[in-house]
């Protein structure tokens, strides 16, 4: 089958080659010509047979609407266009009205597997009509992992992108879990061999996971975390996540309490922790750490 991809960073352009060396045939367009197979939208466009599939792997946002749009102007009747960024589902909705009156289709799809997904494949959460779907299904075969798991068709335009939401928001509770269990193993006096202790849950254990695996793998390569700060950054499925939470009026504590950390980590010294300090100091006493 073919297929075209906007945009071939770490993610596009290993799912080019997966794709390639399942068979199909791929025309990819970048903004790097270094990376590029065509030098523009509409040299990716006449090289697609029709009816076409595009797939779009850029950053959220402006840059995935104004590619939506720009497409929009090429494709013809009968295409599909296929959104695989971070984009909001709430986006996938606007994109697939503003493509319905041309008669090109639209699919929004969830994509997990970061770049390990060029050997493992990548686990799909798809959004779509089932003709549209069903029509994508060669390539979305050749993406996933082998199984029987690593790909669903979540449900109509929207769902791919709402399920990948919540994915995330799950990731960011499950890494923070590990790494508060990190830093409490790190400051005991008990524990002499930090990693090994990470490196031996990877077998046997309830906890055990790829996100464990990447853990073990981090601190095989800096033992005590020496190179890095602790500055995070989030990609806003976190941020939607919670808002969804709110507006659905769904507890969720963890996913929350883990976002919420990420912001604390941006923070050089806490003001509402120099708060906290201060308060302490006026009601009881306690003795505050002052700069030097």
């Amino acid at each position: 089958m073919q297929l075209g991809i906007v945009g071939l960073g770490k993610m596009g352009g290993n799912m080019r080659t997966r794709l390639r060396n399942a068979g199909h045939e791929v025309v990819g367009f970048d903004r790097d010509p270094n990376l590029s197979d065509v030098d523009s939208l509409e040299a990716l466009v006449k090289g697609l047979e029709g009816p076409r599939a595009v797939w779009i792997m850029v950053p959220s946002g402006d840059a995935t609407r104004d590619t939506v749009h720009a497409l929009g102007e090429l494709l013809s009747e009968g295409d599909i266009l296929i959104d695989g960024g971070n984009s909001r589902f709430s986006d996938d909705l606007v994109h697939a009205e503003h493509l319905k009156p041309k008669g090109i289709g639209y699919v929004d799809a969830g994509v997990s597997g970061g770049v390990w997904g060029l050997k493992n494949g990548y686990a799909l959460m798809v959004g779509g009509s089932d003709e549209d779907v069903a029509r994508l299904m060669p390539i979305f075969e050749a993406l996933k992992p082998e199984g029987e798991f690593g790909f669903v068709h979540a449900g109509g335009v929207g769902a791919g992108h709402y399920a990948k939401m919540v994915h995330n928001g799950i990731e960011y509770g499950m890494m923070h879990a590990y790494a508060e269990g990190y830093e409490l193993l790190a400051a005991s006096e008990h524990v002499t061999d930090v990693p090994a202790v990470i490196k031996s849950w990877r077998e046997g254990t309830v906890i055990r996971s790829w996100l464990l695996d990447l853990l073990d793998n981090a601190l095989q390569e800096d033992p005590e975390l020496a190179d890095i700060t602790g500055y995070s950054s989030d990609s806003g499925e976190g941020r939607w996540t919670v808002e969804e939470a709110i507006r659905l009026a769904v507890p969720l504590h963890v996913i929350s309490a883990s976002l919420f950390a990420r912001f604390e980590s941006r923070q050089d010294d806490s003001p509402a922790m120099k708060a906290v300090s201060a308060l302490r100091n006026q009601f009881g006493g306690h003795a505050v750490k002052n700069k030097k």
